[in-house]
């Protein structure tokens, strides 16, 4: 069975949520760009859980919700050569983004 996005507080993985600034008419190739980022490359880096990409309704941003299962896996796929090939095309899309890494506080549900 293949891993799934499970968001739980307490869970011991490394949560990336990268919001990028893009122009509206740059929006969907970013998205492209990200998808195929993760089919071809992410989903086969050790520690690699999830990836979640999210288009605002605006088109100004896009958010990549990412789960890791440690910081260290998460730290040695930035090293990755083919992996930094991915992001640099990401980037160059974006007007600014802004990676960081969260620990899940708080879930609640109706």
């Amino acid at each position: 069975m293949a891993a799934a996005t499970k968001i739980e507080a307490g869970r011991a993985i490394a949560t990336l949520i990268n919001v990028f600034t893009v122009l509206p008419e740059r929006q969907a190739e970013l998205v492209a760009v990200l998808s195929r980022a993760t089919e071809e490359t992410m989903k086969d880096r050790p520690g690699f859980i999830s990836a979640n990409i999210h288009a605002s309704a605006d088109g100004e941003r896009v958010v990549n919700y990412a789960q890791w299962e440690s910081e260290e896996h998460f730290r040695t796929m930035l090293g990755d050569p083919t992996a930094q090939e991915h992001m640099a095309k990401a980037a160059a899309l974006a007007e600014g983004f802004d990676p960081r890494l969260f620990a899940v506080e708080s879930v609640h549900h109706i």
